[in-house]
């Protein structure tokens, strides 16, 4: 009995408050850069499904103005959000390594950038069919300078996704080969934040999969594989944006 109370008053490891300080910097901008990726498609599918639907050419030029405002907004703050979380998780396994000599988990951060990989190619698909809302508008000439400029965006994100596959491929079988030297991750149970903060996983998941089932439910609705009505359309977008904000506090 007292070997147990000594145990479980011993001081943490050096440097374990400071990971734990490090992986909560860490969730939070994890938590942030969904919530700019959901917003973003949510945003970008509403605005062209609502303008889509405007009677007039006057009424579609304010919405095509707002779709385009969205798009432009959406990717810096997709490639700073995205950036801020990277890096902080860059220095949670530079720390871990320090102190245990590898990382607590790394077996799922492959498909975590295949997913985000996945939101920047549907919002760039979505951010793509902007240019003929202005030709409906009867905008006509500043459509084709948008055009122009969205074939070079094209060639662009073509060669990045390149790159990314070459890297995520890298990735993964730097992973396995890590796995199968290790044997896998010894832990930390002097983390002292694995237990001081409350922990909701199930609410957390629940509230990611809403929010995704929400946003795959417009990008369906703008590809046209289904025709919700308006109010609807505003329902999935609150449901979206609701879940997502919700699962960053």
């Amino acid at each position: 009995m007292m070997t147990v109370m000594l145990l479980t008053e011993m001081a943490p490891l050096p440097g374990a408050r400071d990971v734990a300080g490090l992986r909560a910097g860490a969730d939070t901008a994890r938590r942030r850069a969904f919530v700019a990726l959901v917003a973003s498609i949510a945003l970008l599918a509403t605005t062209q499904l609502i303008a889509e639907r405007a009677p007039t050419r006057e009424q579609t030029l304010p919405l095509a103005v707002l779709t385009l405002t969205v798009f432009a907004a959406a990717l810096p703050a997709l490639a700073v959000t995205q950036y801020v979380w990277g890096a902080r998780a860059r220095r949670v396994r530079r720390r871990e390594l320090e102190l245990y000599g590898v990382t607590r988990s790394g077996r799922a951060r492959p498909l975590v950038r295949l997913g985000v990989a996945g939101g920047w190619a549907l919002t760039l698909l979505l951010g793509w069919t902007v240019p003929r809302f202005f030709h409906e508008s009867a905008l006509h000439s500043f459509a084709a300078v948008l055009t122009r400029a969205v074939e070079a965006l094209s060639v662009v994100s073509v060669a990045a996704g390149v790159s990314f596959a070459l890297w995520w491929a890298r990735d993964v079988v730097g992973l396995l080969w890590s796995a199968v030297r290790s044997g896998g991750s010894p832990g930390d149970p002097w983390d002292p934040g694995s237990r001081a903060r409350p922990h909701r996983p199930h609410l957390g998941a629940a509230l990611r999969i809403g929010a995704a089932l929400a946003v795959a439910s417009l990008v369906a609705a703008r590809a046209h594989l289904w025709e919700p009505p308006s109010w609807m359309v505003y329902a999935l977008l609150t449901t979206a944006l609701f879940c997502a904000v919700v699962t960053d506090e």
